[in-house]
């Protein structure tokens, strides 16, 4: 056994032994003499009495046993001792920790506000199916008198007498109807500029997104350029010849770097910002009344087309070095608010949309054609009145006249994703958004914001409108609204600006708008989806459906 003892077994048995506690229970207990059981001098009677002996002392407990104490160097675990006044921090339990940002708590207040209207809405057409379904209510018979009164239900198995549900079924289907999924959109912008010197102009248009990216902005009397990553500021495009004139309109070429802008005094101005030079300048372009101001501008391939407060909408080729339009548009008895191209393929290929201060809307074809019932005597004396012999006039009348609008036309929006759909709004005292089909010139539909229309914008990735507003007496005033085509939900609400929002542009990836307004700021806000892969491009040659009128 000196072998075992030897061990390595035996010598951490030994130092177990001799580091326990001398009370414990297995330091009382008697141990085993192996050696005296090997011993060959003893007897065999005492040694097989030894063995019983030592059998019963191994097996056999103490009566009473004592508690083990453990020594503090004997702890197997480390528990930290925790500040008892810093145990909400230690635990993770400050209050601030997980608290919701007030951005992040205005949208969770304003998804419930969805949820409960979406439970009205669906509350009201459940009791309008119940009232307006079957004048006597369900459980206002028993079973036995709808048998008796008519016996010949008992034939029909979907008959409502064998219907466990109270609810008609036109109700069921309607509760059962799966709901559409929500879209959570951004209420606050990421971003705010200040503008200072941005008119307060309901007929001027003063902000314009270049498909490069770039946005001009027209403040008092200079245009800036501002590409998003550059802090400090836009850098200055061009200044107003004149130290009275101030810039009142800005539009960008589909392609390419080239910025048109009109002034106060009638002037047109035809920029390259890739080197910040001049390309045309049309002095008096428009200049038959006074106060000739170019309050709109829209470009289609390379024919520019200006609106203007002497009633006339000419038409430009920045290419031709004259100083003379191509052709020219009357239709309208006051200013011209707003004008806008159906698409980028030029003259022969788009249609024209014009809004003026008579509360008339005009959709032009400048192909030539003329209807007969536009040419009579008194729209050839009205034409006359405002066009002088030395000017050609072509293609002078319009497709179509709407008067449905009882204001200032000037938010114009042609869809990106349906040919010949048009939508425009008016002013303050008609606050109505009204689509149109151009190709039948009929109004398809008519949506009443109860504030004023300052602009519109249709978006390239999502079939949506954006409507941004002004003065209103019946809702939230400066108003910015997300619309749903072709049912015209209503998608969400931004506000944020202190004074009526005129100006609204798209970015080219379509997610993100800016927004400009009377408090002179501008503000991005991320308000559309991502672009998806299947999109098809807004010009492309394979939309055949874009040329057929």
């Amino acid at each position: 056994m000196s072998s075992l003892k030897n061990s390595q077994f035996g010598k951490r048995l030994r130092a177990f032994r001799g580091t326990g506690d001398e009370n414990s229970p297995s330091r009382k207990r008697r141990r085993l003499n192996l050696g005296s059981l090997s011993s060959p001098t003893k007897s065999p009677t005492k040694r097989i009495r030894s063995l019983a002996t030592a059998a019963l002392d191994v097996t056999n407990t103490p009566s009473k046993r004592h508690k083990t104490r453990y020594s503090i160097g004997s702890e197997d675990r480390f528990v930290p001792s925790r500040d008892q006044n810093n145990l909400w921090t230690s635990y993770s339990l400050d209050e601030n920790a997980n608290k919701p940002s007030p951005s992040g708590l205005a949208e969770l207040n304003n998804q419930i506000h969805i949820l409960i209207e979406r439970a009205d809405d669906l509350f009201k057409s459940v009791l309008r199916s119940e009232l307006a379904g079957s004048p006597i209510a369900y459980h206002s018979l028993s079973r036995k008198s709808q048998f008796e009164n008519s016996p010949s239900r008992l034939d029909d198995p979907t008959d409502r007498s064998y219907q466990l549900s109270p609810l008609h079924p036109e109700t069921s289907s309607l509760i059962n109807k799966p709901r559409p999924e929500h879209r959570n959109v951004a209420k606050t912008p990421f971003r705010i500029l200040d503008a200072p010197g941005l008119s307060d102009d309901f007929y001027t248009n003063l902000i314009d997104w270049a498909p490069s990216g770039v946005i001009a902005v027209g403040l008092d009397k200079h245009v800036y350029l501002w590409t998003g990553d550059n802090h400090k500021g836009g850098a200055k495009l061009c200044t107003a010849f004149d130290s009275k004139d101030e810039y009142t309109s800005l539009a960008w070429m589909k392609s390419g770097s080239t910025l048109a802008a009109g002034t106060a005094q009638g002037h047109l101005e035809i920029y390259d910002t890739s080197t910040l030079r001049l390309i045309r300048r049309y002095k008096d372009a428009h200049a038959h009344v006074a106060g000739k101001r170019i309050g709109s501008l829209s470009w289609t391939s390379d024919t520019l087309s200006s609106g203007s407060r002497d009633r006339m909408i000419k038409h430009w080729d920045f290419r031709d070095s004259s100083a003379k339009p191509f052709k020219q548009s009357a239709a309208h008895t006051q200013e011209v608010c707003g004008v806008k191209w159906s698409g980028d393929g030029g003259i022969q290929a788009s249609l024209l949309a014009s809004g003026g201060n008579d509360n008339r809307l005009c959709i032009w074809d400048l192909r030539g054609s003329i209807r007969e019932s536009s040419t009579s005597a008194g729209w050839s004396s009205f034409v006359r009145n405002f066009v002088s012999d030395d000017e050609g006039v072509s293609g002078i009348a319009p497709l179509y006249r709407f008067r449905q609008h009882k204001a200032a036309v000037k938010g114009l929006a042609w869809d990106p994703h349906l040919s010949n759909v048009l939508a425009s709004g008016a002013g303050q005292q008609d606050a109505c958004i009204r689509l149109w089909n151009t190709a039948t010139g009929t109004m398809t539909n008519e949506i009443r914001t109860g504030s004023q229309v300052c602009n519109l914008l249709w978006s390239t990735n999502s079939h949506e409108l954006v409507s941004t507003h002004g003065y209103s007496t019946q809702t939230i005033p400066n108003q910015i609204r997300i619309w749903k085509y072709p049912s015209m939900n209503m998608v969400a609400s931004l506000t944020g600006h202190t004074d009526c929002v005129q100006y609204v542009s798209l970015n080219p990836n379509g997610e993100t708008i800016v927004t400009g307004g009377g408090d002179e700021t501008l503000r991005f806000w991320n308000v559309f989806p991502g672009r998806t892969s299947g999109a098809k491009d807004e010009n492309s040659r394979l939309d055949y459906g874009k040329l057929i009128r």
